[in-house]
């Protein structure tokens, strides 16, 4: 019963101090807090590593934060200050959710919900450097979502600290230079140029991400052949229309018809704990497949290199028309 009321009472605290930082998150002034953490003298980097983790897991925005760590503490320590916070930060958020839901989730979860959390177990640290090396996902909301997956915390933290680093030397360079252009000098164009770089650097990161991911594994359509000849054999997902499925290439027996674009509504008829083969009439749609369903949460995603031309062509088993 104990265990119980402190859960809910470390929940009504934090459903109270996010409230607070939402509905006053406008009013937050960058320049009153670098003030206070620079009155803290030679404690000011372990206040503002502290702010910078309560912050997180309330909700503050962490664009604040890292523009002051780097008008504070310039862009080398001021990049390695906010690193620490927000990692800290992340794995409090992450411990809360865990503590507070995830057995909860784990119990009642089903369907989609529950598959989707399987694949990112599956995927462990590989999801989280992906999430934090391409910064579209919201850093506060993902804290807590993962919390309430299996992903160890210690593999956690140090893929959130090592794959968040080119945005926070980014951002952090960004807040440099706008102490620096408040001070004037021979450097600020220099310094504000850089800052632009960086941010350029960053905006391009998530396709460049998308490149190096790749599809998870390529398969030639005599390798599927023999896979799907063995025990765990994986799951063929034809991505063509239905006409095409139907048509003159015919189809692999056995595969699961679902279009390209219908692929979002129809999750739920793809278990994420098996292999999955996708196949076109080429590559094209295959890969697209691929990079949707991975984005998805599902951890073993191959792409029949050729698809049913390829199988078609005597490269596979027959097909069925």
């Amino acid at each position: 019963m104990s265990g119980r009321w402190l859960r809910i009472g470390l929940a009504a605290i934090l459903v109270a101090g996010i409230a607070v930082v939402v509905t006053y998150r406008d009013h937050l002034d960058p320049a009153a807090l670098e003030a206070w953490v620079a009155a803290a003298g030679w404690a000011g980097p372990v206040v503002f590593v502290a702010l910078y983790a309560v912050g997180a897991v309330f909700f503050l925005p962490g664009s604040v934060m890292t523009l002051a760590g780097g008008a504070l503490f310039g862009p080398v320590w001021g990049t390695l200050l906010n690193l620490a916070g927000a990692t800290l930060g992340a794995a409090l958020a992450f411990l809360v959710a865990r503590y507070l839901a995830s057995e909860w989730v784990a119990n009642r979860t089903g369907g989609r919900l529950a598959r989707i959390i399987r694949g990112v177990e599956a995927e462990g640290w590989r999801f989280v450097a992906f999430t934090r090396l391409v910064p579209l996902f919201p850093f506060n909301l993902l804290n807590y979502a993962l919390g309430l997956t299996r992903i160890p915390l210690v593999s956690y933290a140090v893929t959130t600290f090592i794959c968040m680093a080119p945005g926070a030397l980014a951002y952090t360079y960004v807040g440099y230079a706008g102490r620096q252009a408040i001070a004037g000098g021979e450097t600020a164009i220099q310094t504000a140029l850089i800052a632009l770089g960086l941010l350029a650097a960053v905006a391009f990161l998530p396709r460049l991400v998308q490149r190096l991911r790749g599809p998870t594994e390529w398969l030639d359509a005599a390798e599927l052949a023999r896979r799907l000849d063995a025990d765990q054999s994986p799951l063929v997902v034809d991505v063509r229309g239905a006409d095409e499925f139907e048509g003159e290439l015919g189809h692999i027996e056995g595969a699961v018809n679902i279009p390209l674009d219908e692929l979002e509504d129809r999750l739920e008829e793809i278990p994420a704990e098996r292999p999955l083969a996708l196949v076109c009439k080429t590559d094209r749609r295959s890969l697209a497949a691929a990079r949707q369903l991975r984005s998805r949460g599902y951890p073993d995603v191959a792409v029949v290199r050729g698809g049913m031309t390829a199988w078609r062509a005597g490269e596979g088993a027959p097909s069925e028309g």
